[in-house]
């Protein structure tokens, strides 16, 4: 899985002109999900960005958690995480996870994301969305479990 975290003042979601999700101060996710990922992936990516200290503190050094701050969490599904453009100009994305394993782990990461007590607010999966936010810092972390081991997850 690959997720880009970015902290926010605000962020809202729209499919059409629906607004399907809207969130305050908190983090934005954009989630995409590989071929190979395994629940277990999503899982571990959750408590991962759920533990991220990257808000400030009194002093504004960024050591903080999101669970700390009381914030919310926006998840957009994202599988162009994984476009290779590697070779050529268009996108290659045989690495991403076909659609309905796609949608089931992205599923399972909001639904642990939520485990750890967290208000989480979804985009809509195989949608055209628009995605609008306002950054805090700014503050963007890209995370991966692509060739993560035990050792790195602690």
């Amino acid at each position: 899985m690959r997720a880009v975290v970015q902290r926010v003042r605000s962020a809202s979601v729209d499919v059409g002109e629906e607004r399907i999700a809207a969130i305050g101060a908190g983090l934005v996710v954009l989630l995409g999900v590989g071929a190979g990922d395994a629940p277990e992936d999503g899982e571990r990516l959750a408590a991962k960005v759920a533990g991220l200290r990257i808000f400030d503190d009194a002093n504004g050094k960024m050591s903080v958690s999101l669970p700390d701050t009381a914030g919310e969490v926006l998840v957009v599904p994202q599988f162009t995480l994984y476009g290779d453009v590697r070779h050529g100009r268009r996108p290659d994305f045989t690495r991403a996870a076909p659609p309905d394993k796609g949608e089931r782990l992205y599923d399972a990461f909001c639904g642990a994301l939520r485990g750890t007590g967290l208000a989480v607010a979804t985009g809509r999966f195989g949608a055209m969305m628009r995605v609008t936010l306002e950054g805090d810092g700014p503050v963007t972390i890209v995370a991966t479990t692509d060739g993560w081991d035990e050792a790195a997850l602690r």
